[in-house]
């Protein structure tokens, strides 16, 4: 699933809006981001953590030439699944109903005012039935080859 697709999945709980949607993707993302690198973890029950790593500076090895190289120090983006997430990937345990979206009922439309308003002036028509029956007229009536019996001999 890409983020389109998580997006459209969200949408119904949004009242079918996209872009509300959209909307409340983006801060979750960008509040995980902002988080991670400022060096927060961000723990999310029955789910899993997200976290900032720090890694040493080591030694390596290039395996086109089998030379010994330095690596240098690193931060990583890690996600530790929680107890309940890996139980429910591997089977052992079951997902419960997927949540619906909430059915908001229609607010009533407001009485609509009597406004006068003015009628704009009919167009004329009679210049495009004009044209129509010109067009209908150009065109030759289909010629209908007649089919030849074959009479048969007795």
């Amino acid at each position: 699933m890409n983020k389109a697709q998580f997006i459209a999945a969200l949408a119904p709980h949004f009242n079918g809006s996209k872009k509300e949607a959209t909307h409340a993707v983006d801060i979750v993302f960008d509040t995980i981001t902002r988080n991670m690198s400022a060096g927060n973890d961000v723990m999310i029950n029955d789910f899993g953590k997200f976290k900032k790593v720090d890694r040493k500076a080591r030694m390596g090895r290039n395996p086109f030439t089998g030379e010994t190289i330095k690596i240098k120090a690193s931060k990583k983006a890690r996600f530790l699944p929680a107890k309940a997430l890996k139980e429910i990937v591997a089977g052992d345990r079951k997902l419960g109903p997927a949540p619906k979206p909430e059915v908001k009922a229609a607010p009533k439309p407001a009485a609509k005012k009597a406004v006068a308003k003015k009628k704009a002036p009919a167009k004329k028509k009679t210049a495009k039935k004009v044209v129509k029956k010109a067009a209908a007229k150009k065109k030759a009536p289909a010629k209908k080859k007649t089919a030849k019996k074959a009479t048969k001999k007795r």
